[in-house]
């Protein structure tokens, strides 16, 4: 018996051992290459290694370049508020009939105004023998002096159309 029971114990200890190996091939191998590549970065950060130093250096150029580009944007943003705030945004048209004896809506009212109401309104009025051209001023959707129904219409126009 001594002979059995030693031939169940090699066996025994061959068994555990194709186990352990196995276990070392599917687990403890896999692990201990991810363990020493997650070591190789933290010696290349904590060590200063060239690699480490180039990424950061990429890093900071990036963000500088990125800083850069976004001034830039902010500067072009505020000179395009600025421009828009002058543009003619506003327009207002009225045709009509200035006198009894002519027809077709000859005379007309135009109105050019900016997003604050800021601009001049426009006449020309027909008639068989001339047409004549006015311009007023506009401020604050209000004509500086003195207009017609015809021309108080266009500036509403203008205000009423979409900026």
């Amino acid at each position: 018996m001594p002979i059995l029971t030693l031939y169940a114990a090699l066996a025994a200890f061959a068994a555990a051992l194709a186990a352990l190996t196995i276990y070392h091939q599917v687990v403890v191998r896999p692990a201990l290459a991810r363990a020493e590549m997650l070591l190789d970065v933290h010696d290349g950060l904590i060590g200063g290694g060239a690699g480490a130093s180039g990424r950061l250096a990429a890093l900071e150029t990036a963000l500088a370049n990125q800083q850069a580009s976004v001034e830039r944007v902010g500067e072009r943003v505020s000179e395009l508020e600025a421009l828009a705030r002058t543009d003619i945004a506003r327009v207002g048209f009225v045709r009509y009939d200035a006198f009894e004896d002519t027809g077709s809506e000859l005379s007309y009212a135009l109105a050019l105004l900016n997003r604050e109401g800021d601009g001049v309104v426009i006449s020309s009025i027909y008639s068989r023998t001339d047409t004549r051209t006015y311009g007023k001023a506009v401020e604050g959707y209000k004509p500086a002096v003195n207009a017609s129904d015809e021309e108080l219409r266009a500036i509403d126009r203008a205000r009423s159309t979409k900026a």
